[in-house]
Order: structure tokens, then C-alpha cells, then sequence
């Protein structure tokens, strides 16, 4: 395994390349001017755990010539472990958050590069986790978390996966037989916030896999494309 991009490597990608690794892997490869994470007969694959914006010249030049698949980890269970304070007071404690992630918060990333979606080239493979989230105690430099900042994320499990690699794989965001809708009709039928439903729709459109028809009210209307 090459060390190139290690040393600044934290606890969740390592162990989210851990996890996919298969025998023949090869780790931290250098492709057209770029480090990938794991390299596997023809298939390109990258774990990004944060933005999708810091990724986005790197996938948009790799797609032109190679198969990527992008590797994108949800909690859909968070614990909260906060660290003692520098003068030991406090101790350490782990409790439960009560937000749960779903698969529909990729688009809260995927606006960045969302025409990706239609490309052959493209895969997404989402893993939902269990994981914990470790804050230390900073003080008034982070006021607006109460003095926590987040020192690092850790996988605790997969509990699930599953692999977009079609445009018509991203029919699965769309009840059945919602043959037309605007974003609040798609948020009430899905149960996500409208702001949520309205990146989802921005997706699908670039993607070609929706488009739109005109208009209710002052609401954009969409439909499936047909093909």
C-alpha cells in the first residue's frame, strides 16, 4: 500500500477502505493527477465522507476515462462521545443522538455535481452506519456549539448498502404513482423537509431522469422522463 494521503487519513474513511477492500485491492493509487482510495480491476472506487464539493474536479476529470464509484457513508444511528475537559472535569460520556440519517441526505451533497448521475461512467454506493462522533471541549472559540468541536468520526457498523449505478436507479426516490408533483407534493409523499425535496428534484432533473412540465401555481411541476 502506498502511504500517499495516509498520514492525514481519519478513523471513519480508514475503516470505510477496510471495509470494501477485497483481495487485489490496491490502495491510495495515483490515476491522471489524482490519489484514489482503492483501485479494482477497471473500477475506480472513492470514499468521501464529507463535502461533495472538495471531490468534484477530481470525479468530473476521472469519469472521462475510467469507472468511478463513489462510496458515501449515512448514520442512521449516531452516538455523541464527548472527551474530559483539558483540566479533567467532565469525564467522558456517550449518549444516543436522536437524528437519524436517511438515504435521501445524499442530496444534500449530490447538488454539486448532480448532471454525474446520468453518466455510465458513475456509481454511487451508499452505506448507512452506526457510528459515534467524538467532540472535545474547545470553550469560546466554538460558542456556537457550547465550546464542542468534532475531533473525529468512528464506524461502529454497516448496517446497509446499496449501489445506484443506472439513471433508473434513482426512480427509487420517487413514491409509485406519483406521475406529476412539485417539491412540496414530493416532500409530504417521502416525509423529508421541502428544502431536501426541492435538491432531490434539482438531481433529477440534471440527471435527466425527471423533467419539467410547467407550472402549479408558482411551484415547478415535474414528471418522470420518459424514455
Amino acid at each position: 500500500m502506498s502511504g500517499i494521503g495516509l498520514l492525514n487519513e481519519k478513523p471513519l474513511h480508514a475503516s470505510l477502505k477496510a471495509w470494501c477492500a477485497q483481495p487485489g485491492d490496491r490502495f491510495e493509487v495515483a490515476v491522471d493527477g489524482f490519489v484514489i482510495d482503492i483501485a479494482r480491476d477497471g473500477l475506480l472506487l472513492e470514499i468521501q465522507t464529507g463535502s461533495f464539493a472538495s471531490i468534484k474536479s477530481k470525479l468530473t476529470t476521472l469519469v472521462r476515462s475510467h469507472q468511478v464509484r463513489l462510496i458515501y457513508p449515512i448514520a442512521c444511528e449516531k452516538w455523541i462521545v464527548k472527551l474530559a475537559k483539558a483540566d479533567g472535569s467532565g469525564g467522558v460520556t456517550r449518549r444516543k443522538s436522536p437524528k437519524r440519517g436517511r438515504e435521501e441526505d445524499l442530496f444534500w451533497e449530490m447538488v454539486s455535481f448532480p448532471r454525474l448521475l446520468a453518466n455510465r461512467n458513475f456509481s454511487i454506493a451508499v452505506l448507512m452506519i452506526r457510528e459515534e462522533e467524538v467532540r472535545r471541549y474547545e470553550g469560546k472559540r466554538q460558542w456556537r456549539r457550547r465550546g464542542w468541536v468534532t475531533e473525529e468520526r468512528r464506524l461502529v457498523e454497516v448496517v446497509d448498502q446499496r449501489l445506484f449505478e443506472e439513471p433508473a436507479d434513482w426512480l427509487a426516490f420517487l413514491p409509485e404513482g406519483l406521475e406529476s408533483f412539485t417539491a412540496s407534493e414530493l416532500a409530504e409523499a417521502i416525509a423529508v423537509r421541502k428544502e431536501l425535496a426541492q435538491k432531490i428534484a434539482y438531481c433529477l432533473r440534471k440527471a435527466d431522469v425527471i423533467q419539467l412540465v410547467g407550472k402549479q401555481g408558482r411551484a415547478n411541476l415535474y414528471r418522470v422522463a420518459r424514455a
